[in-house]
């Protein structure tokens, strides 16, 4: 049974996941907007936190101090299934109720977090590749919000980079992307 934070995961999956099957070996070494990534420590990190994040929204925990290496074999179909336990994970009665183990803090947070990193770094990879990539409006509506109550602390945590000034009136989504410390301008 999904509620809106997982079917809004599922429709930024739809969009990120593609992205992904579409980064190709030659472009693995390529630099990101998210500056302490290349492509290849974006995607596994990326991959980790689709990983986790299903444990996450059983309220159990999650390693993150190392990542694998997830990129062997078949990486980018093991990605859009790992991408589709995770929204199914999310949708599963009462996962948006009480605090994360894992994390101490309101499950809801959490979800946000995912959400953020799946819609976020879809675009960091795209951006990196040379591939389209446009958000969906509902998402981007409910993360706004969210990222700018818990940007701060996100920051203090050292989760989030430096807020990057977007011009008054810019979209959304750049509003979005300077929150989470991107430069929406930003090209290789």
């Amino acid at each position: 049974m999904a509620n809106e934070l997982s079917e809004l995961m599922e429709r930024s999956a739809h969009r990120t996941v593609p992205v992904v099957q579409g980064v190709t070996d030659a472009r693995l070494g390529d630099p990101t907007p998210c500056s302490e990534y290349d492509v290849r420590d974006l995607l596994n990190h990326l991959f980790h936190v689709v990983v986790g994040f299903q444990a996450l929204a059983a309220k159990g925990t999650a390693d993150f101090s190392t990542t694998p290496d997830y990129l062997d074999g078949d990486w980018r179909a093991r990605f859009g299934e790992e991408t589709g336990r995770l929204v199914a994970a999310w949708g599963e009665p009462g996962t948006l109720e009480g605090k994360s183990q894992g994390f101490g803090m309101p499950q809801r947070t959490v979800a946000h977090m995912v959400l953020g990193d799946l819609t976020v770094h879809g675009w960091d990879l795209a951006r990196a590749t040379g591939q389209a990539y446009a958000p969906d409006d509902d998402v981007v509506g409910e993360l706004l919000p969210a990222f700018e109550g818990m940007g701060p602390m996100a920051r203090e945590m050292g989760v989030l980079g430096e807020e990057v000034p977007v011009p008054a009136g810019a979209p959304p989504f750049e509003r979005l992307l300077g929150l989470m410390g991107r430069d929406p301008r930003w090209k290789v």
